[in-house]
């Protein structure tokens, strides 16, 4: 048995880019930033931040890369779910490349449109650890709300 999931809350680090494949399907690329906390060499409590490269395609009838690349932009707060893929190819100086990307097949907007880093209106006495889309009330998570 095995499993291959991956689900991740961030922000993205630049805005998509969605291009169409010889064959006119759209695939949507683009970066998210996850925060992570732990104690540093010195027992300090610090803040380490990854970065996920995400490729979302359409799959079936849902435009899952049109809906990401005409919604997000930098700095949208954004919930995804999918599998990690990692690439291999040779690049042109003859050098083996790889790369590992997840693979988007759900996804949730966690913030209302236009709202982007920065933007957040509720306070973090008001506010549950994250809001669904369209709240316009959405702040990062705390690492200390979180049960677990």
């Amino acid at each position: 048995m095995s499993l291959n999931k991956v689900m991740l809350i961030g922000r993205l680090t630049r805005d998509p880019e969605m291009r169409y494949t010889p064959n006119g399907q759209p695939v949507t690329s683009f970066s998210i930033a996850t925060n992570r906390y732990a104690s540093g060499p010195d027992g300090e409590r610090r803040e380490f931040t990854d970065y996920h490269n995400c490729v979302a395609w359409n799959i079936g009838k849902r435009n899952l890369a049109e809906l990401l690349g005409q919604n997000l932009k930098k700095g949208s707060l954004i919930y995804v779910e999918g599998r990690l893929q990692t690439r291999s190819w040779e690049g042109q100086d003859g050098q083996k490349r790889r790369s590992t990307e997840v693979i988007v097949n759900d996804f949730e907007f966690l913030e209302s449109r236009g709202a982007g880093a920065g933007q957040a209106s509720a306070s973090q006495d008001e506010a549950p650890p994250f809001e669904e889309h369209g709240s316009g009330g959405v702040r990062d998570v705390n690492p200390d709300d979180i049960p677990f």
